[in-house]
């Protein structure tokens, strides 16, 4: 396959994945495009006997992390006085959109809150439908490791939805 017909084929569900880490369109199409040109770059170290989705969605997940990292590091970050205004600057760049349907705002909104290593391994698993297995490589986790942050992800997300008598994630 041509990286064309690999963009045409993953393009939308790539694109949902951005969408569903960063908070903004313009965030989604720059890590979109980021990830798209690290993939031509590294496009000769990929093994077509191994998935190509599980390897797109690891160099997505990548540059996703390093882009907080530079948002961690960052002067303007730095200025800020109180924890408080530090953590609300990575959940405004790091949270998921809120869905058009009121219904799961609340859930979507507790989502965003997570520490970034649970609410990523929650989009993998849940919004991306991938097994413990697969969301753990992309990670570069253990399997076990990806269990306990889905179980404390799950525990915050009971916390924060007490109201809710159904939370089956």
């Amino acid at each position: 396959m041509t990286i064309d017909e690999y963009i045409q084929l993953y393009g939308p569900r790539l694109y949902g994945l951005c969408l569903t880490l960063c908070r903004s369109e313009p965030e989604a199409e720059d890590l979109y495009q980021e990830t798209w040109l690290r993939v031509v770059e590294q496009f000769h170290r990929y093994d077509p006997a191994r998935e190509f989705e599980p390897w797109l969605t690891r160099i997505c997940v990548n540059l996703y992390r390093n882009l907080l990292r530079r948002l961690v590091r960052s002067p303007i970050r730095q200025s800020f006085f109180s924890t408080e205004e530090k953590e609300a600057l990575l959940n405004s760049a790091a949270s998921p959109p809120v869905p058009a349907r009121e219904d799961y705002a609340e859930l979507h909104s507790a989502i965003a809150r997570l520490p970034e290593k649970l609410r990523v391994a929650v989009i993998l698993f849940y919004f991306r439908d991938m097994d413990i297995h697969s969301a753990a490589s992309i990670l570069g986790v253990a399997p076990g490791t990806m269990k306990s942050r889905l179980n404390r992800a799950r525990a915050r997300l009971k916390e924060a939805l007490p109201d809710e008598t159904d939370l089956s994630l």
